[in-house]
């Protein structure tokens, strides 16, 4: 697991947590309660180092399940545009494949 990760000042970023679901290997994002979403909007975000530890160890818990593989923690921004990923990496695993724009999560965004 990916170390938590904090601003200048030393407040925690908002973070999700992502997971690549095992049956289709689509990347999910840890809701609510034991559930795992494939849009990034239906993700929890965690503000506070205990919430997301917690978080990590459900995600855990479904990968000792078999139903992810690779749960990480994603840092977050929130916008106007709801819910958005800091980096790169995690802006193309959350909207989809990049080789064709009507396929994968970003052509039903519409």
């Amino acid at each position: 697991m990916e170390a938590l990760e904090f601003n200048r000042a030393g407040f925690q970023m908002p973070q999700v947590v992502s997971a690549n679901r095992l049956d289709d290997g689509i990347v999910v994002f840890l809701a609510r309660g034991e559930a795992w979403v494939e849009q990034i909007a239906g993700a929890e975000v965690f503000s506070d180092k205990a919430a997301l530890e917690a978080a990590l160890a459900r995600g855990q818990a479904a990968v000792d399940e078999n139903l992810v593989v690779d749960i990480a923690p994603v840092d977050v921004e929130i916008t106007p545009r709801g819910i958005e990923p800091k980096h790169i990496r995690d802006r193309i695993r959350a909207a989809g494949p990049t080789v064709r724009l009507d396929h994968g999560k970003q052509a039903a965004a519409g």
